[in-house]
């Protein structure tokens, strides 16, 4: 069925020759060629269960791409994406940890052009309200984490009360390591923008670290690289429990899946475990060096 859908699209050169790519957790992508050259196809509908509007994801994707950070969106229609493809390698938690101080000029640089180039209505992601959201639907839905959830809410609320004002920006908001590509001239470039609007810097800071395992060392290099200056121990505090935050909603994220998704080969079960083991360690560190935050 995917093959006639996209051989039917009208923005294609000629022959068409599709194969599948493997490796996403919830949309399906197909790389394609054409007398023009290879593109990347991506299907996927609305997720309202995890806020997923794909009008804003196009958007972003198209302003990622006026800003310098994202490939060129080359065709768009209800439920598909057609950007170009991009000679790139993937990379892996190791090569955030490698140069932190280069994610967090990055970072400081993408928070900054992308303010000029998004447009129309202004989507918002507050990860706390994601996570009491996630919450609700895990409990409607029956999920197997139900046991979990009253502690995941009140780990949110906590972790809310712990954050510091910041300036908004247009955050990406899913910081995973194979989001970053780097092509041969050492180009760096980000992908998928499902979750992508409005909020504070923090949370992608966070969620890069988080994703890649840093040590403290590495994300206060990539904090101070972002900041410009060391940042102090009640920006850090918060960093600390936004990285809480976004392991908790990744492992959320997944439960959700669980209960509405089924992309080829995921396992939304051990991904959500994965990252409940990441959020304890975390949250151990968390205590150790701050304590509990009052709520």
């Amino acid at each position: 069925m995917s093959i006639e859908r996209i051989r039917a699209l009208s923005c294609w050169r000629g022959e068409v020759v599709a194969e599948p790519l493997t490796g996403g957790l919830s949309n399906e992508s197909w790389k394609v060629r054409d007398a023009a050259g290879a593109h990347v196809v991506r299907l996927g509908a609305d997720f309202p269960f995890h806020h997923v509007s794909r009008a804003n994801e196009v958007m972003a994707a198209r302003a990622a791409h006026r800003a310098g950070f994202a490939p060129e969106v080359e065709f768009a229609g209800a439920g598909v994406m057609v950007s170009r493809f991009l000679e790139a390698r993937t990379w892996g938690a190791a090569d955030l940890r490698a140069d932190p101080g280069r994610i967090g000029r990055y970072l400081r640089a993408f928070h900054r052009r992308m303010l000029a180039e998004v447009s129309g209505p202004g989507a918002i992601f507050w990860v706390f309200h994601v996570i009491r959201d996630y919450a609700r639907t895990l409990q409607a839905g029956g999920s197997r984490f139900a046991g979990a959830l009253g502690r995941l809410r009140a780990l949110a609320d906590e972790m809310e009360a712990a954050q510091v004002p910041l300036p908004v920006v247009f955050g990406h908001h899913d910081l995973l390591p194979a989001n970053f590509l780097e092509d041969a001239e050492g180009r760096l470039w980000l992908i998928d923008y499902e979750y992508a609007g409005f909020g504070t810097a923090m949370f992608d800071l966070a969620g890069a670290a988080s994703n890649a395992g840093m040590e403290a060392g590495a994300a206060e290099a990539m904090l101070a690289a972002y900041l410009g200056e060391a940042p102090d121990a009640g920006f850090l505090r918060a960093f600390d429990a936004m990285q809480c935050a976004s392991l908790a909603r990744e492992a959320m994220w997944a439960m959700v899946s669980e209960l509405f998704l089924a992309a080829p080969g995921a396992d939304y079960d051990a991904h959500a475990r994965d990252y409940l083991d990441r959020l304890d360690a975390a949250l151990d560190r968390y205590r150790t060096d701050h304590g509990k935050t009052p709520t």
